[in-house]
């Protein structure tokens, strides 16, 4: 594939910034609740956030100084008074109101109000939480890191997670959070977001064990025109290939067994019904059966 060089300092702020926030992406939403030193309350969301750590309880969000005018924040400016914010989750439900909150409404005026949102007291800090959100976590600021004094420069609110509150309604029945009941969303590039819930999710396997790897895959295998890396992903991790007995049991199958009859004069032609029908089987989840119908080439 053609690459394009992008190089910081070679383009504009803004340029550059449109291509990070384009690659970068799904990226989480803090939607961060501070006050200032006189109780006044801001409400606004921030899509460079992400979770560093359990213990302690570590998250990290940035509000950037402004690219245009190169200011700071409320809820920059808020932290460093206060060392105080409540992070709270935003879902599907909550997307427009938190979106409407991020206007630059002046210094003073309450985005609760703004947005349509409830203020709820916190338990153990002075910032309100969201109501609205199915997760808010009370926090104090551990660190600010200032990575510049130019416009578009970072600054990392380090916060350490104090209470947490999560709604029982996104819980499943063994208290985990359902990831289709919480229905999170996540900032893209531009306008766009995704929303992170039915055929949207999808699940990947941790490796139990010790995969056995791509590149201890049968050539043919490996180099296949059909199976892509995905499918190689998934057949690499497995600890151990299927035995000859398990393949030659396999393989008297009615349905396998008439496949094998009846390609077994062109070998490419079989060659090629195996990975395909062994595709289908690993968009299924079923690697077992997919080694053994790959092996059956042997």
């Amino acid at each position: 594939m053609n690459m394009k060089r992008i190089k910081p300092g070679e383009v504009s702020t803004g340029v550059l910034h449109s291509y990070m926030l384009g690659a970068i992406a799904p990226r989480p939403i803090a939607f961060a609740s501070t006050v200032d030193k006189d109780g006044n309350p801001n409400l606004s969301p921030f899509s460079f956030f992400n979770a560093f750590g359990s213990n302690p309880a570590t998250i990290v969000f940035s509000p950037a100084r402004r690219v245009r005018g190169n200011t700071t924040k409320d809820t920059l400016d808020n932290c460093l008074e206060t060392k105080e914010v409540v992070i709270n989750v935003v879902n599907y439900d909550l997307v427009q109101q938190s979106s409407l909150s991020s206007t630059e409404y002046p210094k003073g005026v309450d985005e609760f109000i703004k947005a349509g949102l409830t203020p709820l007291k916190s338990e153990l800090i002075k910032p309100f939480r969201v109501k609205e959100s199915p997760v808010q976590m009370e926090c104090k600021v551990v660190d600010v890191i200032s990575m510049g004094d130019e416009g578009g420069a970072a600054n990392l609110i380090i916060c350490e997670i104090l209470l947490m509150h999560v709604s029982e309604d996104i819980l499943d029945a063994n208290g985990v959070i359902d990831p289709n009941k919480i229905d999170l969303v996540g900032r893209m590039g531009g306008d766009w977001y995704s929303r992170a819930s039915g055929s949207a999710i999808f699940k990947v396997a941790k490796p139990t064990g010790k995969g056995i790897g791509i590149d201890a895959l049968p050539e043919h295998i490996r180099e296949s025109s059909i199976l892509t890396g995905n499918d190689l992903g998934k057949l690499g991790n497995v600890e151990a290939m299927p035995t000859e007995e398990e393949i030659n049991v396999f393989k008297e199958q009615p349905g396998i067994k008439k496949i094998l009859e009846v390609h077994k004069r062109d070998k490419k032609e079989l060659e090629k019904i195996l990975h395909q029908n062994a595709q289908q089987l690993l968009d299924a989840d079923n690697v077992s059966e997919a080694w053994k119908l790959l092996l059956s080439l042997e």
